[in-house]
């Protein structure tokens, strides 16, 4: 368990310790195989946290073992890996690393990093939001058909305003849908946009789609979770392997790939010979940035014409203007007049 390698990418030199330590014990996979899938989809992942402030998901002992969410860049981070600084919702900040070329994947690999957990951000401007990402979350009674299903109907909603999404599987049973936009609106802002989108699917099919946040009022359906886009929320990246026993990904997808593909087609030993063939199916999405306009006009005529509220926000949030309750309603004591 001593031994070290050295991973020559991109002109650096990465030192990779214990290499056979077992990551994920039910398929035998090891930290030096974890290493050789972030190498064989490096353009793709470093596509998707490009100078973004980036949470690494560590299990340093493998799957199987304690985990922890390091946000704050470590102490021995080499020179050449840029750091970012954000705001927490409390006010207080944090330096967060800001991988912008391979080599820093395999860095963070090393330390145990399964998971990357990229802010919607850029380093340069930590407080404009640069991407809408709606994710769609089956809740019990449901699984990923019916948040393929939802997708189908966001994509609807989407061509209809004028936008475009980029979809991926979240590694899990739901879906993520990437809505890249021009970086002038606040977190508040996005974040109500997104309940907006959600509202409007909702609206479509009440059947099929929630925005309720407590999970009492959920029902069967798929949750588009709006909170997703609240400041220090974050969504793992294209390409992340994900902690559960078998190694799946977040896998990116064209739209024309949805109805066919399935989550546990994805995982740490297919996904490379499927980016070897097709290589990063979202690698156009920096190319575009879409105004969020039209979904904001459609927030304001919810509030004007139906009354709608802000909802709540995550628990460890600070309360925000205009929140409602944050009170879970089997619980909430009836107003008294």
């Amino acid at each position: 368990m001593g031994e070290t390698l050295e991973l020559e990418v991109g002109g650096r030199t990465v030192r990779l310790s214990n290499p056979d330590k077992v990551y994920f014990p039910q398929r035998g996979f090891t930290k030096l195989d974890l290493a050789r899938y972030y190498l064989s989809v490096g353009d793709g992942i470093v596509r998707a946290l490009r100078d973004r402030p980036t949470t690494l998901e560590r299990y340093p002992d493998g799957v199987t073992g304690e985990s922890f969410f390091q946000k704050r860049a470590p102490k021995n981070l080499p020179e050449w890996i840029p750091t970012g600084r954000i705001a927490f919702p409390s006010g207080r900040y944090a330096d967060e690393i800001c991988p912008t070329e391979t080599a820093a994947v395999l860095w963070a690999a090393n330390l145990g990093c399964l998971t990357f957990h990229p802010w919607p951000v850029r380093r340069t401007d930590t407080e404009h939001p640069d991407e809408l990402r709606i994710d769609l979350d089956p809740q019990p009674g449901t699984d990923y058909e019916d948040a393929r299903w939802a997708a189908w109907a966001l994509r609807t909603l989407l061509d209809e305003l004028g936008l475009r999404g980029w979809p991926k599987t979240s590694g899990g049973r739901g879906i993520h849908v990437y809505l890249p936009i021009v970086p002038e609106w606040t977190f508040t802002q996005v974040r109500r946009s997104a309940i907006a989108i959600g509202r409007e699917l909702e609206r479509r099919a009440p059947e099929r789609i929630t925005t309720s946040w407590w999970k009492e009022e959920r029902g069967v359906k798929i949750f588009v979770d709006y909170n997703q886009t609240a400041r220090d929320r974050t969504i793992a990246a294209a390409y992340s392997v994900r902690p559960r026993p078998h190694a799946p990904v977040s896998a990116p997808l064209r739209w024309e790939e949805l109805d066919d593909a399935r989550p546990e087609d994805f995982d740490l030993a297919t996904m490379p010979a499927r980016y070897a063939e097709v290589g990063d199916v979202h690698a156009d999405m920096d190319q575009h940035a879409y105004r969020l306009d039209a979904v904001l006009d459609m927030a304001s005529r919810d509030e004007r014409d139906h009354g709608f509220e802000d909802l709540p926000y995550p628990p460890e949030h600070p309360k925000m203007k205009g929140e409602p309750k944050r009170v879970q309603p089997s619980r909430a004591k009836p107003d008294r007049h």
